[in-house]
């Protein structure tokens, strides 16, 4: 699984990874910052989201909209901010490696002096108004939100949403996005990975014309809150425009590749992935009480959650869906899966490993994959040992990690109705408070 790949760390901080595949005359451009919405405070969120669209609004020296030159050259874009970290990728034909670099250091080092305050309030209501078509007016949109709200208390860097509160964004300033740009968004703190056709030493000559002139900025301490501890069952409920009930349930879990986090991954498929898994088996197939049903161990860098979702057929209670999935989360963790489960959760993460490799650029691609392993372990070559951790998962241990973590009564459960049926919502639930 192992890509072949060159590390540089230019003296002003900047981490370099370069890999050649001569496969296609194209190469991909990929920029990681370690910052996200965990490296926010309360009162003031949403502003690593914020950059997500500033950055693509023109910079000192090309002050202009920044899509146009590239895809005039022939390239695809885009750009991601979760809770962990910002990107930004490119990929382009192999002739405009030069452009590419050049408007990603542009951006990089002379982004506040083109950020007005027209830009400023144009991308603050953009980004209000995605905020409104992604959650508020979509179908169950509030309920992430909802869960990581009582997943973490309000201290803790996970407690908000990426795109920040509303109030925090109608209140955000020029000035304090500024500071938050210059804190998070320099050399020292970001990776940058070159992938495609291109000879190394060329690209990495390159990279020293147009980023090693750029200032390194101030060290980022990191971020480690203690781990969020539940009490009982918290069973919140959300009126919502929706025809059917959808349940939710969490748990809080290990961190992003850390002890149980394989196992918890393979437990998830096993639960609620495909239509031989267990939870689909019993309230899709057999019982038809449920119309979806999915699961998964939601891994970060500072701790992770594990969510089971399914949502009401007609006529069928949240309370039924409930009970299915405790007696099923409760036998696997006192029998533990079978080998055929294994095996088929390895030969599933295998073939998302295999996927990632098969472009070089994009969300997910191999110089993505360089940098989030760089980023997250300092450790661009961490492939193997990445799927060797779910070749080492054993029945035992999957047994052990769902009993630790999954199955017992210290959890999240979010009942989501129709609007005017609370009677739907599972009994002893109160009204969450996210908006």
């Amino acid at each position: 699984m192992n890509i072949t790949y060159s590390k540089h760390t230019l003296a002003n901080g900047l981490d370099v990874l370069i890999h050649e595949d001569r496969a296609c005359p194209i190469v991909s451009v990929n920029i990681w910052y370690h910052v996200g919405s965990k490296n926010e405070v309360p009162g003031r969120t949403g502003f690593a989201h914020f950059f997500e669209h500033l950055m693509f609004e023109g910079s000192e020296h090309y002050d202009k909209g920044y899509f146009q030159p590239l895809q005039g050259a022939g390239a695809l874009l885009n750009g991601s901010t979760n809770a962990d970290r910002t990107n930004y990728w490119e990929v382009v034909p192999t002739n405009a490696l030069e452009l590419a670099l050049w408007m990603e250091s542009d951006r990089m080092g002379y982004l506040l002096p083109a950020l007005t305050a027209a830009k400023f309030q144009n991308q603050r209501d953009v980004v209000l108004n995605e905020r409104r078509q992604n959650y508020e007016n979509r179908p169950y949109g509030l309920a992430g939100m909802a869960m990581l709200a009582a997943l973490y208390p309000p201290d803790h860097p996970y407690h908000w949403p990426t795109i920040g509160q509303i109030a925090d964004l109608h209140a955000a300033q020029v000035e304090e996005v500024r500071e938050f740009f210059a804190t998070y968004y320099h050399p020292a703190n970001a990776s940058l990975a070159i992938a495609g056709d291109v000879d190394t030493e060329e690209a990495l000559a390159l990279v020293r014309r147009y980023f090693e002139g750029l200032a390194p900025g101030p060290s980022v301490a990191p971020v480690r809150p203690p781990m969020p501890v539940l009490n009982g069952d918290t069973r919140l409920i959300i009126e919502d425009r929706v025809e059917l009930p959808r349940l939710y349930l969490g748990w809080i879990s290990p961190a992003m590749f850390g002890e149980d986090d394989a196992e918890l991954d393979l437990a998830a498929d096993i639960l609620a992935n495909g239509k031989t898994s267990r939870l689909y088996k019993r309230l899709v197939y057999d019982m038809r009480a449920a119309t979806d049903v999915s699961a998964a161990q939601n891994s970060r860098e500072l701790g992770g959650f594990v969510q089971i979702a399914a949502t009401a057929a007609p006529g069928r209670t949240l309370a039924e869906l409930e009970r299915v999935i405790v007696e099923e989360v409760n036998r696997l963790a006192s029998d533990g899966p079978t080998e055929d489960e294994i095996e088929r959760g390895r030969v599933q993460a295998e073939a998302q490993f295999i996927y990632r490799l098969q472009t070089v650029g994009g969300f997910g691609g191999k110089s993505d994959q360089l940098n989030a392993y760089n980023v997250f372990l300092d450790d661009p070559g961490y492939f193997d040992r990445d799927l060797d951790r779910y070749h080492h998962v054993t029945a035992e241990s999957l047994r052990a990690a769902v009993q630790r973590y999954v199955a017992h009564g210290n959890r999240v459960t979010l009942s989501v109705v129709p609007k005017g049926k609370t009677i739907y919502g599972m009994p002893g639930s109160v009204p969450s408070l996210v908006s």
